[in-house]
């Protein structure tokens, strides 16, 4: 797993690393947590665009209200109003990752949420998160994960149901 920044988001990982490799008595409760703590101080880590560039913003706002529509860096540019190339420079300044990159986070994100909230079929979480097929979810899901998205899934605690 590719993790932005030093320090604590390394550290988690290695002990998220270990708590996978090992199977021992509260495994499963550990690593969701480890995998919630990962998620808050990457959040944190977070920067958002100056409010004196909307461009980013909207392409932000864009992303997450419709994280499945095909985004390229063409289109997103276009919701931001400007070039491609200066888009794709002030966003990976401000985000801190390049905009396809960061769609694919989100996608995945959504897609780990799905996998541990629903019993939905992955070919349908596929869909839903914007992956024209399982294969190709399966393999982007892997390599941001470590684990294919059954795995996941199985050893993943659920979500409490939102109240």
């Amino acid at each position: 797993m590719a993790v932005p920044g030093l320090g604590a988001e390394r550290a988690l990982v290695a002990l998220l690393g270990q708590e996978v490799a090992e199977e021992r008595q509260g495994t499963a409760a550990t690593r969701a947590a480890l995998i919630d703590l990962m998620l808050v101080t990457l959040l944190r880590s977070y920067a958002p665009p100056e409010e004196d560039d909307p461009g980013i913003a909207a392409a932000l706002d864009a992303i997450h209200e419709n994280p499945r529509a095909p985004w390229s860096v063409r289109r997103l540019s276009e919701v931001a109003g400007l070039s491609r190339t200066v888009f794709t420079g002030r966003f990976s300044s401000s985000i801190g990752k390049p905009p396809m990159a960061y769609v694919s986070s989100v996608r995945l994100d959504l897609a780990a949420r799905l996998l541990r909230g629903t019993t939905r079929p992955l070919s349908a979480i596929a869909h839903e998160v914007g992956y024209a097929s399982e294969f190709a979810f399966a393999a982007a899901f892997r390599r941001e994960y470590g684990v294919p998205p059954g795995r996941f899934r199985h050893e993943t605690p659920a979500e409490a149901p939102s109240q």
